[in-house]
C-alpha cells in the first residue's frame, strides 16, 4: 500500500512538472536560455546596445524656431501610410500629385520639376552641379549663411566663385547686381530670397531681367520663404527655385522641392562634363520624375516613399488654403508679434518692416544678456524651442518661428510669454 501511494504521489509531481514546463512563462524563460546558451557560442562579441533594448521616447516641444517646425496631424497620419514600392505606377501617381503642388507652390509652369531626395542642401547642391562646369563664372549674394553655403558648394565643384557679401541682414539693390554681373560674366547668380539667418526677405522682382540680359541663370533659395512670402517663379524670371520640406510648407525634413526653367535645361542638358555627383544628376532625375518624355522610368536611387506621402499632403494642404491665404496669414501673425516684441522693449533685428521675413522674426540679443541663457531657459520651462544666430550671425540674433502650421496668433502670445519669462527671470548684467 505504501509502494503504491509513493508511486503515485511521483506520478502526480511528474504530471505537474510537465504542465509547468508547457506554461507561456516557462516557454520564454527556456527561449531565453536559449538564446544566451547560443551566444555564449557566438562570433558576435558586441553586445545589443542597452539605449537599444528601451523604447522610443521622444517629447513633445513648441518648434519656434527658424525650422523643422510642427507637422499638422493629417501630414504625420500620412507618414504612417503602409510602405508601397518606390517604382509602383501608384507611387508615380503620388509623384505626379507632388510635381503638381510644387508648379503651385512655385507658380511655375515648368516640366522639370522635381523634388530631391534630402534636405534643402540636396537641392541647393543639385542646382550647383547641374548648371555649373569647372572654371566656370559663378556669383554669389552672400547676406547671411545661405549665401556662404552656396559659395563653397561652387568652389568644392571647382566653380571659379566670386561673392558680393555684406553684414546679416544686408540687402542688395539692382543696380549692385548689375554692376557685378558685368564684372564677373557669371554662368549663374544666387540670391537667398528668404536669409533665415537673418530674418531677411530679399526682393526680387527685376533680378531676372538682369540675369536674362547677360545671359546669366538666375537661381534664388526660398527653403525658409516658401508659402510664407510671395514668389512667382515664372513671372519673375527666375531660372532655377528651390525650396525645403520642413518650414512653411509643414512637413517633416527629408525632401526638397526644385524647378528649372528651359534656360536651365539647355545649360544642364548640353554640358560638357558630367556633373560631379551621381545621386544629383538631373539627367537621371529627370527620367525618375518622368520629366524626360520617356514612358518608361528606370531605376536611380530609393526614394524616401514615407517622405514622399508626407510632402503630398503637405502641399495638398497648401492648395486647399490656397497661396494667398496663406502670405496673408503669414503677414498678419509676423505684424502681430512685431508689436509684441515691441512692447516687451526688445528691438527687431531688420528695421523696414517690408524687408521682414515673415516666417522667421529676428530680435537684436538684448542688452546685457546671455542668449544662450535665455534660450536654454525657454526650452527648460517653455519646452520651446527658439534659437541663436547662424554662420554670420551668430552673436548677434534671437530667431522666432511662426510658420505653416505654427503660424497662429496663440502660438504668438505663448511665444511672447516665455521672453518675457526668460527677461525676469535671466541674469542681467549690471554694465
Amino acid at each position: 500500500m505504501m509502494q503504491r501511494a509513493l508511486f503515485s504521489r511521483s506520478a502526480l509531481l511528474a504530471q505537474q512538472a510537465a504542465a509547468a514546463l508547457d506554461s507561456p512563462l516557462v516557454g520564454r524563460s527556456a527561449s531565453v536560455l536559449q538564446r544566451m546558451d547560443h551566444r555564449s557560442v557566438s562570433s558576435v562579441t558586441i553586445p545589443p546596445p542597452a539605449c537599444m533594448l528601451r523604447p522610443l521616447e521622444v517629447p513633445m516641444r513648441y518648434l519656434f524656431g527658424p525650422g523643422p517646425s510642427n507637422v499638422p496631424p493629417r501630414v504625420l497620419a500620412s507618414g504612417s501610410r503602409p510602405i508601397i514600392g518606390h517604382l509602383h505606377p501608384e507611387m508615380y501617381e503620388i509623384m505626379n500629385d507632388i510635381k503638381k503642388g510644387i508648379q503651385y507652390a512655385f507658380q511655375t509652369e515648368n516640366n522639370m520639376t522635381i523634388s530631391m531626395s534630402g534636405s534643402g542642401h540636396a537641392a541647393m547642391e543639385c542646382a550647383v552641379f547641374n548648371v555649373v562646369e569647372p572654371g566656370e563664372s559663378v556669383l554669389v549674394a552672400v547676406n547671411g549663411i545661405w549665401g556662404e553655403r552656396v559659395a563653397e558648394i561652387a568652389e568644392r565643384m571647382g566653380a571659379n566663385v566670386h561673392t558680393m557679401v555684406k553684414a546679416p541682414g544686408g540687402y542688395y539693390t539692382k543696380e549692385e547686381i548689375e554692376q557685378a554681373i558685368e564684372k564677373h560674366k557669371p554662368v549663374l547668380f544666387f540670391l537667398t530670397h528668404g536669409e533665415s539667418s537673418a530674418g531677411l526677405c530679399h526682393p526680387v522682382d527685376g533680378i531676372g531681367d538682369i540675369c536674362r540680359k547677360h545671359n546669366c541663370l538666375f537661381l534664388v533659395d526660398t527653403v525658409a520663404s516658401l508659402g510664407a512670402a510671395p514668389i512667382f517663379m515664372d513671372k519673375q524670371k527666375i531660372d532655377i527655385l528651390y525650396t525645403g520640406s520642413q518650414k512653411a510648407l509643414n512637413a517633416p525634413p527629408g525632401t526638397a522641392p526644385i524647378s528649372f526653367n528651359d534656360r536651365a535645361c539647355y545649360k544642364m542638358f548640353n554640358r560638357k562634363t558630367k556633373p560631379i555627383s551621381y545621386l544629383f544628376d538631373m539627367t537621371h532625375l529627370s527620367n525618375y520624375w518622368g520629366c524626360d518624355g520617356n514612358t518608361v522610368r528606370a531605376y536611380h536611387h530609393t526614394g524616401p516613399v514615407s517622405g514622399f506621402f508626407a510632402l503630398r499632403e503637405s502641399l495638398a494642404i497648401l492648395a486647399e488654403k490656397g497661396l494667398e491665404e496663406s502670405w496673408r496669414k503669414h503677414k498678419e501673425v509676423s505684424a502681430y508679434l512685431y508689436k509684441g516684441l515691441e512692447d516687451l522693449g526688445l528691438k527687431l533685428f531688420i528695421p523696414d518692416r517690408d524687408l521682414r521675413l515673415p516666417s522667421v522674426t529676428t530680435i537684436a540679443i538684448p542688452e546685457g544678456y546671455d542668449w544662450r541663457e535665455m534660450l536654454g531657459y525657454i526650452m527648460k520651462h517653455h519646452q520651446m524651442e527658439m534659437t541663436g544666430g547662424l554662420g554670420p550671425s551668430i552673436g548677434m540674433v534671437m530667431r522666432i518661428g511662426l510658420m505653416g502650421y505654427n503660424c497662429e496668433k496663440t502660438n504668438a502670445d505663448k511665444a511672447l510669454h516665455a521672453l518675457a519669462d526668460a527677461l525676469k527671470n535671466c541674469k542681467k548684467s549690471k554694465a
